[in-house]
């Protein structure tokens, strides 16, 4: 039996697109019923093994093994985690892009951050101010940044090489560009895309279920809904330190096991803040995500 990937989910259907098959068009699949008895769910991503059936469609049979598994959103497989942040329109919002990396590392995958939207800065200066301070806070901690302007092409070339033979998840604040930047990439593609609402200051959703589109170097990508907001119910309070990349040489060397690095004696975390080691906004993210978590905890 043939081998394939789940490229799209929608409405109980799993469309396999078969593995070395070439151009052809996914094929239409059910799910085996023990799946469902099992408490199994085939995901966009999976390798799966699948029966085609007498009238043109198919049968998902078997799961192969994952190499990741993402709940939200709900994809198989990747490896590398494409965020996506405005520099305008809507403005740079760093806390967030924090709250995005935390659940990243907690999930175990690599990370590109692409700064969109370059072109709408109006003075250059601000705009190289803006760009270098963002690129080099994220690269100092070990993240790779890539600068992209769907309208004037920059970046462009160089994110679809880093997409060549991965599954990537795209992410990142509503209406920074996401699907603006994959037409850029697959001119053709007609991914559909909304203007940023001026007065909610974010864009509207235009992407509606989670798909793989194929590229022409072996890379797919998840076009993922976009999100305003995260919540935290995933992730545990003593884990959230472990996500910040930065703290963790540091963190080794605090005087108490466990240490939150918030008000303990001999912590090395705020002693590196202290020195200018750890840049002050990360560790502001990280005490307000802490007492987010703390708060959540107490109402559930």
């Amino acid at each position: 039996m043939p081998e394939g990937l789940i490229v799209k989910a929608l409405s109980g259907y799993y469309y396999v697109k078969e593995t070395g098959g070439g151009p052809g068009e996914p094929v239409q699949c059910r799910g085996r019923g023990v799946f469902k008895k099992r408490g199994i769910t085939p995901l966009v991503g999976d390798r799966v093994i699948f029966e085609p059936t007498e009238n043109g469609e198919g049968t998902v049979t078997e799961i192969l093994p994952r190499v990741s598994e993402l709940i939200r959103p709900p994809v198989a497989n990747a490896r590398l985690a494409v965020l996506l942040f405005s520099l305008r329109e809507p403005d740079m919002n760093l806390q967030l892009l924090d709250k995005f990396l935390v659940h990243i590392e907690n999930e175990g995958l690599e990370t590109l951050i692409c700064l969109t939207k370059r072109d709408l800065l109006d003075d250059s200066n601000t705009a190289d101010e803006l760009t270098k301070q963002v690129s080099e806070l994220y690269r100092s901690i070990g993240y790779e940044v890539i600068v992209t302007s769907s309208h004037t092409g920059t970046g462009t070339e160089e994110v679809l090489k880093r997409l060549a033979g991965e599954i990537s998840v795209f992410s990142g604040q509503s209406g920074v560009g996401k699907s603006s930047l994959l037409n850029a990439m697959l001119p053709g593609l007609g991914l559909e895309t909304s203007a940023i609402s001026l007065r909610l200051g974010r864009g509207k959703h235009t992407t509606r279920h989670v798909e793989l589109i194929e590229l022409e170097n072996g890379g797919y990508v998840a076009d993922t809904p976009g999100f305003s907001q995260l919540d935290f119910l995933e992730l545990g309070v003593e884990q959230l330190s472990e996500c910040f990349r930065e703290f963790a040489s540091y963190a080794s060397e605090c005087k108490f096991r466990g240490c939150s690095h918030l008000h303990e004696p001999g912590c090395q975390v705020r002693a590196a803040l202290d020195e200018g080691k750890i840049a002050a906004s990360r560790y502001e993210h990280y005490v307000q995500f802490y007492e987010e978590m703390k708060d959540k905890k107490r109402r559930y």
